[in-house]
Formats: C-alpha cells, sequence, structure tokens
C-alpha cells in the first residue's frame, strides 16, 4: 500500500477548502463551532507537548513527525519503494507505540478523573485553596523547627513585592512543602544562613538577606532573625514566622509588630486571617464592585439608545 502523498492539490483545494468556505458563508453559526473545535484542539496539542516535553516520549514524537515528513516527501516524489517501506513501519508503528508506553497509557487511563488528570488540562485548585494549604505546610514546618530548636526565617509575601530581597538569595521556584522547609533550614546546609521568601506559592528563593529593624525601642534581647523579620514587616505588608534557635519559640512579625510565643493553632489562624481571608475577601468585594459597574453602565447605554430612539420616531413623526 503506497500512500498518495503527492495528491492533485488543486482538486483538494477546490473541493474541500473552497466548499468548505462557502458552507461557512450559508452557515455562518458554523463558524463559531470552527472557532470553537480549533481552540479545544490547540490547548489539547499544547498542553500534550507541555507534559511530554524533556521526557523519552518527546523524542519518539519527534521521531514520529521526522517519519511522517520523510513519508510525505517520498509521496510527493514518487518514490515508490521507499513510501512502501515507510508507510509499513507506519503502519506496524501504531502498535509498536502502543506495547512500548503501555505503563504510561495504563497510568493515564487511571488518573481519568482524579486530580492528577485534572492538573493535565490546567484545572487546578482555585488560589484561596492552594494558599489555604501551603500555608498549612508553613506552620508543619514551623512546629518541626520549633521542636528541634532549629532557627527558621520565612517571608510570606503579600500585595507589595520584594523582588530586590529575593533577587538576593538563591532562587528556587519549588512548591511549598514542610520536608523542604525542614530541609532548607537544617544547620550546616549552604541555604540555611538567612531567609526563605514564598511568592506566589511558590518557595521563590532561599538565603535572603533582609534588613534589619534598629528602632531603639526594639528589646535588646532579641537577635539578628527577629530585627530581620520585624524589619521586612515594616517596608513592605509581608509576614514573616521566625523561629528561635536558643528557644524555639515561633513568633510572627506583622506591620513593624513581634507577636511572640504563639502556639500552632494561633499560628495557623493569624497566617490564615492575614495571608487568606483578608485578601481573597478584598478581591471578592472587588470582583463584585466591577459587575456592579458594568451592569450599571449597560443599563445607562440602554436608556440612552431608547431615549434616542424615541427622539427620532418623535422627529419623523413631525
Amino acid at each position: 500500500m503506497i500512500i498518495d502523498f503527492g495528491m492533485n492539490w488543486e482538486n483538494f483545494y477546490t473541493d474541500n477548502i473552497v466548499g468548505y468556505i462557502k458552507s461557512l458563508q450559508e452557515n455562518p453559526f458554523e463558524l463559531i463551532t470552527l472557532i470553537i473545535d480549533l481552540a479545544i484542539v490547540i490547548f489539547l496539542i499544547y498542553s500534550f507537548l507541555k507534559v511530554v516535553k524533556g521526557s523519552r516520549a518527546w523524542q519518539l514524537i519527534k521521531g514520529i513527525v521526522l517519519l511522517i515528513v520523510i513519508t510525505w516527501l517520498s509521496g510527493l516524489f514518487n518514490l515508490q519503494i521507499l513510501n512502501w517501506i515507510l508507510t509499513g513501519i507506519m503502519n506496524l508503528g501504531v502498535i509498536a507505540i502502543i506495547v512500548i508506553f503501555q505503563p504510561e497509557l495504563r497510568r493515564g487511563l487511571e488518573q481519568l478523573g482524579t486530580n492528577k488528570f485534572t492538573k493535565f488540562f490546567g484545572i487546578d485548585k482555585d488560589l484561596a485553596t492552594k494558599t489555604k494549604e501551603d500555608i498549612y505546610k508553613i506552620v508543619i514546618a514551623a512546629v518541626e523547627l520549633s521542636k528541634s530548636k532549629t532557627g527558621a526565617l520565612i517571608v510570606i509575601e503579600r500585595d507589595i513585592k520584594i523582588q530586590d530581597v529575593v533577587a538576593s538569595g538563591i532562587p528556587m521556584n519549588a512548591d511549598v512543602s514542610p520536608q523542604l522547609l525542614v530541609n532548607i533550614f537544617e544547620p550546616k546546609t549552604p541555604l540555611h544562613d538567612g531567609a526563605v521568601i514564598i511568592s506566589g506559592n511558590k518557595i521563590a528563593a532561599a538565603a535572603c538577606v533582609l534588613p534589619l529593624a534598629d528602632d531603639s525601642d526594639i528589646a535588646k534581647e532579641l537577635g539578628t532573625r527577629h530585627r530581620a523579620a520585624i524589619g521586612i514587616s515594616k517596608e513592605s505588608d509581608s509576614i514573616v514566622v521566625v523561629v528561635s534557635e536558643e528557644t524555639g519559640k515561633i513568633s510572627i512579625a506583622k506591620d513593624g509588630t513581634l507577636i511572640a510565643d504563639v502556639n500552632e493553632d494561633a499560628l495557623k489562624k493569624i497566617l490564615i486571617t492575614n495571608v487568606v481571608t483578608k485578601r481573597f475577601a478584598v478581591e471578592k468585594r472587588e470582583r463584585r464592585n466591577k459587575i456592579r459597574e458594568i451592569r450599571e453602565k449597560l443599563r445607562k447605554e440602554k436608556q440612552e439608545e431608547k431615549a434616542k430612539e424615541k427622539e427620532v420616531k418623535e422627529e419623523k413623526k413631525e
């Protein structure tokens, strides 16, 4: 069997493309379905390529594309023997792909409808839920560090960006996890000395240098970590979790004020209230206000249109 890639493109253009354009002109509604269809296909291809890029499947895909191009060229230049061989390889290749990637295909089918599968399509948890989960992870890490009396400094960025502070440390861009946070502050490790910055639901950087508070009213017994925590909380709206290396006590710095010796429940409550509740409540209020403004604008426009129509009718009567 030889694939006729050297088809008459003029007839193909006339019979298919021109005919389809005419059908769109006769029924414009089909254009909407075409746009939706193309958008879905492009999104699926993009999502698939994003997942497989860098894996062994990516090398296979490049090989398949190259094989298709060579097969098409062999048909175009009427290289019948080469075309017959390549076509046979492609027919057997479908079975070979199923055999080679059987574990991946089975795992993909098993994950159908699960969280991992929805992430493939970019359908992830909403930001508020994700932020709340990250806070729980930070609390777990702080408690573990407190038990072992390991000093720690965790800065949670809010509305005011602190990219200059992030740039002073080692970039990480890692998902928030208690294990990683505990490991970063492990004594004698390269990143333990400095602050960790949580930005955009990611560990943006570690070993960051923070500005120190030099106010005379700050207690002299406070160490460098606590002064740094107060300093960054005064210069921005960030909230800082501090674990004392000497006592293992957990403190929170917020708006230039230090809340000392908080337990696990209090830490969780303060962080959720200030990082999740207040932030997303404001965003919801702003969205509602914008919707209200849009509706009011549309209502006024309709009233103006009706008034103009009424004026036109009255002018015609006269």
